[in-house]
């Protein structure tokens, strides 16, 4: 438990304190290249998962129990991304380009074009089967795991990841 009195004091400061830091340390870059696969640019993700990082501070002191904070932590970071899509949609006309990203060592090495269609592929698949695929197949979550964090039961997760991975494969095999 993070917390357990609704004191404003120091009390219950240092265990929000301590809870958001190790989750950042554990989880921080891990969610920005989750956010990543939901929005083009990096600079957008990582602001997506400093946004996800002050709203788990701010309502930390609800969390009973600490090993479910990596959870929500996720699905915040997955509606951040959600509804910054949904307002790119819309003043997407309205906006110059965004510059390009600079690539890391790590990303330069890792991007190639196989993985540009993958991740093509995955963005056009409906939002829960993205959902499911990118937290089972980037973050290598268990299906447990992914159904706590989309709040969803395990069947689903399975149906949705099984759905996600067969239109993927059609997508791939038609650029063939």
């Amino acid at each position: 438990m993070v917390s357990s009195g609704t004191t404003a004091g120091q009390e219950g400061v240092a265990p929000v304190d301590a809870l958001v830091a190790t989750l950042f340390r554990s989880e921080g870059s891990r969610l920005v290249s989750l956010a990543r696969l939901f929005v083009d640019d990096r600079t957008a993700a990582e602001d997506l998962v400093q946004e996800a990082f002050i709203r788990l501070a701010r309502s930390a002191h609800r969390i009973r129990d600490e090993e479910r904070a990596a959870a929500y932590l996720r699905s915040i970071v997955i509606n951040l991304a959600r509804d910054h899509n949904r307002r790119g949609l819309v003043s997407f006309r309205h906006r110059p380009p965004a510059a390009p990203d600079a690539p890391s060592a790590e990303e330069y090495a890792a991007e190639s074009e196989g993985r540009q269609e993958v991740v093509e592929a995955l963005r056009a698949l409906p939002r829960r089967q993205r959902d499911c695929v990118a937290l089972r197949y980037y973050l290598e979550l268990s299906i447990p795991d992914i159904a706590e964090t989309l709040g969803v039961s395990a069947n689903s997760v399975k149906t949705h990841l099984q759905r996600g991975l067969r239109s993927m494969a059609q997508t791939l095999e038609a650029k063939q």
